[in-house]
């Protein structure tokens, strides 16, 4: 038996809907035969695939990072812009692929508007910097009348873009990255980056960039040092993280919450700690702007890869355990509302995205793309705190850790409790309770699940619908208590409506 307790009085904060924000980079397939295709049955005029965009809708994707990623440290924006004609073909030096440069700044915004997304951007601060960034910025977001602002709408757009949240520079802790440096060299560059920026829109957004992943060895050090000089310019601090299982420990990997858990509040006390030392009023928020399952394993490295055309990379496919994951993933996000307030699904589509597409042919939607939708879907507008008791799991790499993942969101405007669990035990059943007298009469609207049988099972073209959320019988709510019966390995959504007896 695990509880579950939740109490309106105990909030954890107000969700951003940028936290169901996701990414686009030039790598693989991302871009080309993902979301631009013009030789497609089903693109438009401007050659974007029209499949793909009602999937992107359908997902609830609110924001979407661009153009990386590695690929951005060594791109030279002006390759993209203007007549396509005269677009130069370039080596990609992230993932070594010819970058025909047939998608740029403009279409990358204006499919943005069609999909219903803001855009994120991230500048060059590998091979370029910050005259470059500055450029950049003044040709997306001034009006027409000085030079850069003029080729824009010389390039058909006469209103500013207006893109509000800027990322400076990507991964720069990293030693893969082109133009890699150390948290002093990056910190003075960001700091004087971020200056130069504000002098041209000073209401922007800056993200200045953390760490990769938690296993770096200058991790939290690399934060405070960054911070310490581009505190009072940015307003948000990255962070990175990607899961899989590792030697077929699947215990862990449907546990990996835990690492990104311990991840954020990590990073929140070293902002707090450089906050302290600055006496500021002002809190620095996160941008978790890369995170998913990524089969890293089966990845030969940059260097392993040969020069070539556009074509497949890391082409992931998901099975159940990779949607409980990136579920349990989303849970973590939404339990720390009060300081994440962008995350990015990393990527989009192909490049271990949501969504698959075949040159030319079908669309469809991997294991992963569900629990996300849904979340994206059905979470209020405020996050509760929830409390749990139960049974707990051995993991090799956590050590116990709580059957049940969980988290709460409430919508004022309607008075509806969304309740979102995973069920993290391989073998167990779980039998929830969750006491409901302290959030009113409410009565069960919809309780969905996505698990099976065969926890490998995954959707393909030629099976789409192989995996998809169903409805989970036996749920309801007695005596104002709900009881639901979660299989092992599965992810839930479980809505609560008010009306009802307590």
């Amino acid at each position: 038996m695990a509880r579950l307790a939740v109490d309106p009085a105990f909030v954890v904060g107000s969700l951003d809907r940028r936290l169901f924000g996701s990414f686009v980079e030039h790598m693989g397939r991302c871009v080309y035969t993902g979301i631009y295709e013009p030789d497609h049955p089903d693109a438009d005029r401007d050659g974007f695939r029209t499949d793909v965009l009602a999937l992107v809708r359908e997902l609830g994707v609110t924001a979407i990072r661009y153009p990386g990623g590695n690929f951005v440290s060594n791109y030279d924006w002006e390759d993209g812009v203007g007549p396509k004609q005269d677009r130069p073909r370039k080596l990609d030096l992230a993932w070594r692929a010819i970058e025909p440069n047939q998608f740029g700044t403009d279409e990358f915004v204006a499919w943005s508007r069609k999909a219903g997304v803001d855009p994120i951007w991230a500048v060059n601060l590998g091979t370029r910097g910050i005259q470059a960034a500055v450029e950049l910025l003044s040709y997306c977001n001034l009006p027409a009348g000085t030079e850069l602002p003029d080729r824009r709408v010389a390039n058909g757009t006469k209103e500013p873009h207006d893109i509000r949240v800027w990322c400076l520079g990507n991964e720069m802790d990293g030693p893969w990255q082109i133009g890699h440096k150390t948290a002093d060299e990056y910190a003075r560059l960001a700091e004087e980056t971020a200056n130069a920026m504000r002098r041209v829109d000073p209401g922007l957004e800056l993200v200045a960039c953390g760490s990769s992943n938690a296993q770096m060895e200058t991790f939290g050090d690399w934060e405070r040092t960054v911070l310490e000089r581009t505190y009072d310019l940015v307003d948000h601090i990255s962070l990175h993280a990607y899961y899989e299982p590792k030697n077929g420990d699947q215990a862990s990997f449907l546990a990996a919450a835990e690492e990104m858990d311990a991840m954020i509040t990590s990073i929140v006390a070293t902002a707090d700690h450089v906050k302290a030392l600055k006496r500021s009023d002002k809190e620095i928020t996160l941008s978790f702007d890369e995170w998913n399952v990524w089969y890293q394993q089966r990845f030969p490295g940059e260097l392993g890869l040969d020069v070539r055309e556009v074509s497949p990379l890391i082409e992931d496919t998901y099975s159940v355990d990779d949607a409980v994951v990136v579920g349990s993933l989303l849970i973590t996000l939404l339990r720390h509302a009060d300081r994440v307030k962008i995350a990015c699904l990393a990527q989009l589509v192909n490049v271990i995205g949501p969504i698959r597409t075949e040159p030319g042919g079908r669309a469809w939607r991997q294991t992963t793309f569900h629990p996300f939708a849904l979340t994206a879907q059905y979470a209020g507008s405020t996050v509760l705190r929830t409390e749990i008791a139960g049974p707990t799991v051995h993991t090799a790499r956590y050590g116990d850790v709580p059957a049940l993942w969980s988290t709460a969101t409430y919508e004022e405007s309607t008075g509806e409790v969304v309740l979102f669990v995973v069920n993290r035990s391989e073998t167990e059943t779980l039998d929830l309770e969750v006491p409901l007298h302290a959030l009113g009469p409410l009565h069960l609207t919809e309780h969905l699940g996505l698990y099976d049988d065969d926890r490998s099972a995954a959707n393909t073209a030629a099976e789409p619908d192989r995996v998809v959320p169903r409805p989970v019988d036996g749920t309801g709510i007695d005596n104002g208590i709900c009881r639901a019966t979660l299989p092992p390995a599965s992810w839930h959504m479980i809505r609560l409506s008010p009306g009802g007896t307590r």
